[in-house]
């Protein structure tokens, strides 16, 4: 922000039913996050004009003298901004149902981020996120990206590896992991070391007041909550001392990998489709001319907290606080284990000039480093796949991932995959 006398706040992928809580989340914060102007960016028009009547009725509401404009313009959106925070889905939800529908007719699981799902939604994403980092280099260059599109860590990454380095990745399961975990042990000051990649990742040492209490904690059962959008398990206690450490709900599709593909095939629909009845709930909500918050019926999309995430980064991040929030940044020397341009999801500082890592209490637990290691080669395979459109990387990225792991499976999988998608993968050749 300069003499503009407020930031410009772009928001693309507008369109998303999630954007009611971000616009919460800078109302809650006006006092110390003077927003001038907010862009309303997606090419999806009726979602983008549904969501956006609602945010612009939200703000009028709490008298919040914000500018607001909808625009399908990438470049308009961006211009000048202080802060693009990108939360797009390529494909829209037709595409993560493929996603989650595909991979268990060959016996793999159907997951929106996590395994062959997962890989296919950074393919489609990853061309698209690259062309809005150029856009936001030139036309933007001292802004930061704030990413929450979804695989959050990989698409980080690829971006990086781009070329573009002002992005800092969000998730909203380091902070339900570490607020749970508070929940259950009220009592005294608690500090905790959380580390991992997105969506895998673990909190390995806990102290109350000064004192270590990390393993009283395992034998007590404390855990991360469950989120709505996986579903429940039947592990028992035990796994979280197997792990050493309390563990990200999504590690359930590693630690109960069986149990979690028997649902994908005992439900009867899939997550996405979940999803899809959801969305038009909400946008028919979202269309009512009288309602002027944000509805309960949000908090059914898994979304919990995802506000909170995203306006205190942007918040420390212009306010120069210092603050620690755990977000998706490059590893440098934060993992000797790892190498340096890995993004890693951990502790950092915040300011002014972007994200910090933290020095990490050390890690003796090599299950929680085989598995980083492992699936951090997944991750730069998967990047490079998706920056190139070459299908030997993204082999080598299935051959490697736990969730995967047979060639013949994995190869015939991907080509009905590709095959599917292929609208929406302009670096393959097909």
């Amino acid at each position: 922000m300069s003499e503009k006398q407020g930031l410009k706040i772009a928001i693309i992928g507008s369109g998303s039913t999630y954007t009611p809580e971000l616009i919460d989340g800078f109302i809650r914060l006006r006092e110390t996050l003077p927003v001038r102007q907010f862009m309303f960016m997606d090419i999806d028009d009726r979602k983008r004009t549904i969501v956006g009547e609602l945010c612009i009725r939200m703000l009028q509401e709490e008298k919040m003298d914000s500018e607001a404009i909808l625009t399908a313009d990438l470049d308009e959106a961006v211009r000048d901004a202080d802060y693009v925070i990108t939360q797009i889905r390529v494909g829209k939800l037709p595409a993560r149902i493929l996603d989650e529908t595909i991979p268990p007719k060959y016996g793999l699981l159907g997951q929106e981020t996590t395994g062959i799902g997962g890989f296919m939604k950074a393919q489609r994403t990853i061309p698209v996120m690259c062309h809005i980092a150029d856009r936001v280099k030139e036309l933007a260059p001292e802004a930061f990206i704030i990413n929450f599109t979804n695989p959050s860590g990989i698409i980080t990454e690829a971006v990086m590896k781009h070329g573009f380095k002002r992005i800092i990745g969000l998730c909203n399961v380091p902070i339900n992991m570490t607020s749970s975990v508070r929940e259950q042990i009220p009592n005294g000051e608690l500090t905790m070391d959380y580390v991992g990649l997105n969506h895998l990742s673990w909190i390995y040492h806990i102290e109350q007041d000064g004192r270590d209490i990390t393993k009283e904690a395992i034998r007590q059962g404390v855990k991360s909550e469950r989120m709505n959008n996986i579903p429940p398990s039947d592990l028992d206690r035990e796994i979280t001392a197997v792990a050493g450490a309390v563990y990200s709900p999504y590690l359930e599709y590693y630690y109960d990998r069986e149990h979690k593909k028997k649902h994908n095939l005992d439900s009867g629909k899939c997550r996405g489709e979940e999803c899809m009845e959801i969305e038009e709930q909400l946008l028919a909500l979202y269309s009512e001319k009288t309602l002027c918050r944000k509805p309960e019926l949000l908090n059914k999309r898994g979304g919990h907290r995802y506000s909170e995430v995203a306006v205190n980064l942007v918040h420390d991040l212009y306010n120069n606080t210092g603050n620690v929030n755990i977000v998706n940044v490059r590893n440098g020397a934060t993992l000797d284990f790892l190498e340096p341009d890995d993004v890693v999801e951990v502790a950092c500082a915040i300011d002014r000039d972007g994200a910090h890592p933290l020095p990490l209490r050390k890690i003796d637990n090599t299950h929680i480093k085989t598995m980083m290691e492992t699936v951090k080669e997944y991750e730069r395979q998967t990047v490079n796949a998706g920056l190139a459109g070459d299908r030997t990387a993204a082999l080598r990225a299935m051959v490697v991932h736990p969730l995967m792991g047979d060639y013949t499976t994995s190869q015939k999988c991907l080509d009905e995959m590709l095959n599917a998608n292929r609208a929406y993968l302009p670096q393959y050749k097909f």
